[in-house]
């Protein structure tokens, strides 16, 4: 199958699949993944118990982390591969540091995310996998990480509409937003290749609503 674009990115909530989904396509399809090192953040457990206290070093460690990725990985791409796909793509940092973020500290988090992020490659496709937040939780709750065990509905809806309202004022590129609420892509290999069909498409830049 014939991918129309260089570096694809799979986003969503938090329990939304999007590294399963890109594990899945890279060793389909050939494609060089781009994996999100969250686990390799020392403050992610400390957030979810003291939130005020440890928001913005998890917010800069991770910025910094993907930056540094970001940057090492793309320009050595594999020129032999059909197309790089990953699990995050850089703005979600300001998604998510808006979210939990005081004014202040997002302000001053924001100065160093426009310096940085200026200097990466953006994707040219961007699929969103979204779920309402009670499939979220469940799908949190079956992967098992203890540190995850506080994670409300109330704030996987903050997160979703940060992503939805920002997607919304910012649709440089074709953005898909692929509705999971009814399909299985992991359990179901008929789910699996209506999303991996997706690929093949050109679109336009801006949202384009999926359902299956």
């Amino acid at each position: 199958m014939k991918i129309p674009y260089n570096y694809v990115a799979v986003e969503g909530s938090i329990g939304a699949g999007k590294t399963t989904l890109v594990e899945m396509l890279s060793k389909d399809m050939d494609a060089e993944p781009i994996y999100e090192r969250f686990a390799e953040n020392p403050f992610l457990p400390k957030f979810y118990k003291e939130p005020h206290l440890y928001a913005f070093p998890l917010e800069m460690t991770f910025l910094m982390d993907r930056y540094q990725q970001l940057k090492a990985f793309l320009p050595s791409m594999n020129i032999f591969a059909d197309f790089t796909i990953g699990d995050y793509f850089i703005d979600k940092c300001l998604l998510f540091s808006k979210n939990n973020l005081d004014n202040d500290e997002f302000m001053l988090f924001k100065s160093v995310f426009d310096a940085l992020s200026s200097q990466l490659p953006h994707p040219d496709l961007i699929i969103y996998l979204y779920s309402r937040p009670e499939r979220l939780l469940r799908q949190i709750a079956k992967r098992g990480r203890s540190y995850e065990s506080g994670i409300t509905d109330t704030y996987l809806s903050d997160i979703q509409e940060k992503y939805l309202t920002y997607f919304r004022e910012n649709a440089s590129v074709p953005i898909l937003l692929v509705d999971t609420e009814n399909i299985d892509f992991v359990e179901n290999p008929d789910d699996y290749l209506s999303i991996k069909s997706l690929l093949a498409r050109r679109y336009e830049p801006g949202i384009h609503r999926i359902l299956f």
